[in-house]
């Protein structure tokens, strides 16, 4: 039995775990390729609503339990399938583990597939319309997980399989590690992307997309693959956190908690920084998470309704942030380059480098100038 003091620490860390692997998919976009992505629910909804719609179908096919893909026969049964389905589940991991892994693969391409539709149905816009069209485009995908039964199970909502109920009584302590070991490895895989040459080319667009395309650099094919990662990336943390609650509801994939919030994360924490961004969700998650523990014990003395106050506290606190410290915790780190007496070391010309014979810095200056002729 989990002691009740660990559980809060538990949700903390269920709760923080996919957010950051949204927002690192957020600063992705944005941080580094200056993307205003305000439709960042689209993504996280489409890993949802793949979890709600794939494991449980599959596995009540596999089991022969009757309902498999019929289009509103699962919905309807959905308790009942499910209860059969995480039966099987309890008693054999492997399935489990396989029915997991086969639906973060297909959240992770059915995202990427969606980012790159998107992309290119909207890539001539100007960022502050692309930011509307995106925000737009997140609440028709939303309707339609609401308005379609057969999708997500509508108003209702539907159950997914548990692929951890074998862990018995420490199922959040199961679940919780594995989110949290996920984290860390989309962490390590934006924090290598974006020292490629990928994210300078991301960070050169973004300073200035002129002399981008001035060197030749294929502009368009950057920001896509800069917002296909991301969408692929923010529609697994989606698909986690809903194995992580085990359901699926259209509506809890908000604007406010799947887009704005985020935004407010990377802010916090200092775009353009993968180590700001871990820094401001978790200070976000954990200050709201506080908040909602304790509000209803402040309800005597405050004349409002405290179902507000996290959103109002937040929202003053990212007044004042934008205020008096936009830059966010952890600012964006300059690119170090090499100095010219390093560069010495490595450029000039090949016969005067095999010789050690010194490059003077006029003469490295002179070779730069030429447009680098006379470099080995």
């Amino acid at each position: 039995m989990i002691p009740p003091e660990y559980l809060f620490l538990l949700d903390l860390a269920g709760t923080f775990a996919p957010y950051i692997i949204i927002t690192l998919s957020l600063n992705l976009e944005y941080g580094y390729g200056g993307i205003p992505n305000f439709g960042k629910a689209l993504a996280v909804a489409c890993g949802a609503f793949v979890a709600g719609f794939f494991p449980g179908r599959l596995a009540a096919e596999l089991l022969n339990l009757g309902a498999g893909f019929d289009p509103m026969r699962y919905i309807r049964e959905n308790s009942i399938v499910v209860t059969e389905i995480n039966r099987v589940l309890a008693s054999d991991a492997l399935f489990g583990a396989g029915l997991l892994t086969l639906t973060l693969i297909l959240a992770i391409v059915i995202g990427a597939l969606l980012g790159l539709v998107v992309f290119y149905s909207f890539v001539k816009l100007r960022a502050e319309f692309l930011a509307m069209v995106l925000l737009a485009a997140a609440e028709v995908l939303l309707l339609i997980g609401y308005n379609y039964p057969p999708l997500v199970g509508g108003t209702l909502g539907v159950s997914l399989p548990d692929p951890f109920i074998w862990a018995g009584e420490y199922r959040f302590v199961a679940v919780t590690i594995f989110l949290l070991i996920m984290a860390v490895a989309v962490f390590l895989y934006v924090h290598k992307l974006m020292k490629s040459p990928l994210g300078r080319l991301l960070k050169a667009v973004r300073d200035d997309e002129n002399a981008a395309l001035a060197f030749g650099k294929d502009v368009t094919k950057i920001r896509m693959k800069a917002f296909v990662t991301s969408s692929a990336i923010a529609s697994l943390g989606g698909a986690l956190y809903a194995f992580y609650t085990g359901s699926v509801i259209a509506i809890a994939y908000n604007r406010v908690s799947w887009t704005f919030w985020p935004w407010v994360m990377v802010i916090l924490g200092g775009a353009a920084n993968n180590v700001g961004v871990v820094l401001g969700t978790f200070t976000f998650v954990a200050v709201r998470k506080l908040i909602i523990r304790y509000k209803y014990q402040l309800s005597p003395f405050l004349p409002f309704d405290v179902v507000w106050l996290d959103m109002l506290l937040l929202g003053i606190a990212l007044l004042f942030i934008l205020l008096y410290r936009p830059e966010g915790l952890i600012p964006e780190k300059p690119v170090r380059t090499l100095s010219l007496e390093k560069l010495m070391k490595y450029v000039g010309p090949k016969p005067a480098r095999k010789a050690g014979i010194p490059i003077s810095v006029e003469r490295v200056k002179s070779i730069l100038k030429k447009g680098g002729r006379g470099l080995s």
